[in-house]
């Protein structure tokens, strides 16, 4: 099963994705995770990140899409399931993506959509920015990654929908109801028998994924 997690800063993609990748038994990719270990381990990339997450901005599509593809390479090749998080934000990612994970034989089986209003996202981030002290959560760069996302994100939602992938789950729902609500949704869409079995896969190394994509 190769799951993708769509939603705004704040919908829960981080919890509800931890749950199923535990629940299937699959690795997790995290995409927002490996470029903020770049920027705090200051390599060449983190530092191009960094600029960009500071202000709010989206980063760019070249970088994202050269550490998709690494991540997708480290999937298959430890049995083909993952849980996605963080890509595409943008319908060129979405549709660059799509053509990498298909060259791959890799392409998602189904899109979880996290639905929530803006002041609830609003409320939610700057109380964690109040725990994690992450420099993209004051209340100005919040309020622009939400217009981002509006602007930039939906319009993939609408080509997921068209592919029949996507189930749109309401996020402001207590947290455990959210999830048993998307594990039932996944587990109608489970594979068939024959693909991999968890006895059978490998770990999926993530700590050199985006060395590459420094200079893309």
């Amino acid at each position: 099963m190769r799951v993708v997690m769509i939603g705004p800063p704040g919908s829960g993609k981080g919890t509800q994705g931890a749950l199923i990748a535990a629940h299937f038994d699959i690795p997790r990719i995290v995409v927002g995770d490996l470029l903020r270990d770049h920027v705090a381990r200051r390599t060449d990339l983190g530092q191009v990140v960094h600029r960009h997450l500071g202000r709010g901005e989206l980063v760019p599509d070249k970088i994202v899409l050269c550490i998709v593809r690494e991540a997708l390479i480290a999937a298959r090749a430890a049995g083909g399931d993952c849980v996605f998080d963080g890509a595409p934000r943008t319908m060129a990612q979405a549709r660059a993506a799509h053509k990498i994970a298909t060259e791959l034989g890799m392409t998602a089986n189904v899109v979880i959509q996290l639905l929530a209003g803006e002041e609830e996202l609003t409320r939610r981030l700057l109380a964690r920015a109040a725990v994690e002290h992450r420099a993209d959560d004051t209340e100005q760069v919040i309020r622009h990654r939400l217009a981002l996302y509006q602007q930039m994100t939906q319009p993939i939602l609408g080509w997921y929908s068209r592919r029949g992938i996507l189930v749109s789950v309401d996020a402001t729902r207590p947290i455990d109801e959210v999830g048993r609500g998307i594990l039932a949704a996944l587990e109608l869409k489970r594979q068939p028998p024959g693909h991999v079995p968890a006895r059978v896969r490998r770990p999926v190394d993530l700590t050199r994924l985006g060395v590459e994509c420094a200079h893309p």
